[in-house]
């Protein structure tokens, strides 16, 4: 990251000079005004904030609403559709690609934002099955004691939902707004298919640099044209917003994950 950041700033003089490593003997801001035209940054920035936000926060709602009726009623065959939820999960993407676009395009849903919109929203996002069976187990965990004495309350089903369960959800539901909007912001591939080139977000743009690059500065001036360092520009560029997210959520994110007991290696 350290390094990436140096090179960034380094002219193209630098760059090509293999006795200069670490410090570069001026900072040139060229290449980040380059790469922020590049980008159309933020129009970009915009697209990327209409896309991912309503998704993440449709996912998180989908997924919480799915995983209490599995964690909280009884119903035919009730293990069967929870292995169904698990085997979504173990279907690559690239499989259900086509025929989701074949059934957009037939319903004149291409180039708008509700390919993303509608999965997400009836529990079929991007990895919505991890964040179904976290609510799950969150669900299952606390007695059925609470529900009743809310009903003897007058509550109702919903109620109860929105009232004793998600507050003891609520880690699980910071970690699947915070992890959806990172997994969307770096999503590419569909994002492109359905809507890239009505909304590109500034994954789509940087993912495209190069050949945006070429179709505003050309390619013929030796100064002018792509190098590492403007490419680095432009990727740092891409990656401030989720800096931020992390650093302005990082003590809730990292306590969200004790809490739900995820664990990495």
């Amino acid at each position: 990251m350290i390094y990436m950041l140096v090179c960034s700033f380094m002219s193209a003089d630098d760059l090509v000079d293999p006795s200069i490593t670490w410090v570069p003997t001026g900072i040139s801001l060229e290449n980040y005004i380059s790469a922020f035209k590049t980008l159309d940054f933020f129009k970009s920035f915009l697209n990327s904030l209409i896309t991912v936000l309503p998704t993440a926060l449709f996912q998180t709602a989908s997924a919480a609403l799915v995983g209490y009726g599995l964690a909280r009623f009884e119903f035919p065959l009730k293990k069967m559709w929870i292995v169904l939820v698990v085997a979504t999960f173990l279907i690559p993407t690239q499989i259900t690609l086509i025929p989701r676009y074949v059934l957009f395009h037939q319903y004149g849903m291409l180039d708008t934002v509700w390919p993303q919109y509608l999965p997400a929203l009836f529990g079929q996002g991007l990895k919505s099955t991890i964040f179904i069976l976290l609510y799950y187990m969150v669900f299952s965990s606390y007695p059925k004691a609470f529900d009743e004495a809310a009903r003897i309350d007058g509550a109702n089903r919903f109620k109860i939902f929105y009232k004793i369960a998600l507050p003891m959800g609520s880690s699980t539901t910071v970690l699947a707004v915070l992890f959806s909007v990172i997994w969307y912001w770096n999503e590419t591939e569909q994002s492109s298919l359905f809507f890239g080139s009505v909304f590109p977000t500034l994954p789509i743009q940087l993912k495209n640099f190069a050949d945006r690059y070429t179709a505003l500065y050309g390619n013929n001036d030796t100064f002018q044209r792509l190098n590492e360092s403007v490419s680095l520009a432009g990727t740092l560029l891409s990656i401030i917003p989720m800096i931020v997210l992390y650093f302005c959520f990082q003590k809730k994110f990292v306590e969200s994950i004790e809490r739900s007991g995820i664990t990495g290696e």
